[in-house]
């Protein structure tokens, strides 16, 4: 089957490598619909492997050359004699976080946090962009006739956004500053909006980003924050310039973080979701002085998939917004990778279909 597979950092390949063909009692066997290309693909493109295996798991088994994509829908082939949940023929999202389920953090849904944790398409024998994939029951997530392969294929990052916007405590009347408008960001202004928040601002550089922002309609005002009086001007849009109620960093850049805790209020929340590599210098004496609530979010509880679906088939969630197009896996490199990564570019999602 053909396979799209990270080497190393500025390798990635696209493979014939044999198909799965067996599966454990509680395994099932899936054929890839649509999967999204990540910041974290991009990440490990640029300079990885990050998440990817340095060496080989000791849990999965997984080790380079890794097949990658974590952000999938998929249709059901064949289930283990032991899976009760799906069966042939089903039409799924993937959950793709795996860990054992006995330890601490697997009695609790929260398998990113176990140390013997691994990810489909990051840490796992098998991965999204390839035309089958062999996962556990609990990552095979049904979806309703009313939810497409398009929007199936974007509740993974649609649960890290909601997952940070729950542990900001946003609610209803709020304003919430996004820094960051790449799809994490986009999906956090929605997941903001469908939580009840009065008003969203985005914090964007780029122009041509902002452009593209302004026409999916996903926030109150969007503002460049490298312009001088940027914290006055986000301050100027709440109540007698307090500041926002909670502000959620999603650029990894350690200048957005700072400036989330500046025109943050008094006994509001500062919720890290972006990346940062390198480190930061921050001052935790000005978190002190305000009060402040500052949480970081990584990935979610296996358990958010039934609520985003539900989100999706409200109205209320409109992941799909994000898609600007589907390539095959043949082009990953000149129309996905190096189009996502070109700074002239305003693209935010594309999906490849093997």
């Amino acid at each position: 089957m053909k396979a799209v597979r990270f080497y190393a950092a500025k390798d990635v390949r696209v493979d014939d490598v044999p198909a799965p063909s067996e599966i454990g009692p509680s395994q099932v066997l899936i054929k890839s619909s649509l999967c999204g290309i990540c910041g974290t693909d991009l990440h490990e493109y640029l300079d990885g492997p990050h998440w990817t295996p340095k060496v080989r798991n000791p849990y999965s088994g997984a080790e380079l050359p890794q097949i990658l994509g974590h952000e999938f829908s998929a249709q059901v082939i064949e289930v283990g004699k032991d899976v009760a949940t799906v069966q042939a023929g089903d039409r799924i999202s993937i959950q793709p976080m795996i860990g054992p389920p006995t330890d601490y953090f697997g009695r609790r849904g929260l398998y990113h946090f176990s140390p013997l944790c691994s990810s489909v398409g990051l840490g796992w024998p098998w991965g999204g962009m390839a035309e089958y994939a062999v996962v556990n029951d609990y990552n095979a997530i049904p979806l309703p006739d009313d939810v497409t392969d398009e929007q199936g294929a974007l509740i993974e990052p649609a649960a890290v956004a909601v997952q940070a916007v729950d542990l900001g405590g946003v609610r209803s009347g709020d304003t919430v500053l996004v820094t960051g408008g790449g799809p994490i960001g986009v999906l956090v202004a929605m997941a903001a909006r469908a939580a009840g928040a009065a008003q969203v601002i985005i914090s964007e550089p780029s122009l041509g980003r902002r452009g593209k922002l302004a026409s999916l309609a996903v926030a109150d005002l969007i503002i460049d924050p490298t312009e001088s009086g940027f914290v006055e001007a986000v301050r100027a849009e709440t109540t007698e310039n307090v500041g926002v109620d909670v502000a959620i960093e999603c650029s990894g850049n350690p200048r957005a973080f700072n400036q989330c805790t500046e025109v943050t209020r008094a006994l509001g929340s500062v919720v890290i979701t972006g990346v940062v590599h390198g480190g930061a210098n921050v001052d935790p004496f000005q978190w002190l002085l305000k009060g402040l609530t500052v949480r970081a979010s990584l990935a979610y509880s296996k358990d958010m998939w039934p609520r985003i679906i539900a989100m999706i088939r409200s109205g209320n969630f409109p992941v799909e917004k994000l898609i600007d197009g589907t390539i095959s896996a043949d082009r990953i490199l000149d129309d996905g990778f190096r189009r996502l990564l070109d700074p002239k570019e305003s693209l935010l999602k594309i999906l490849v279909k093997t």
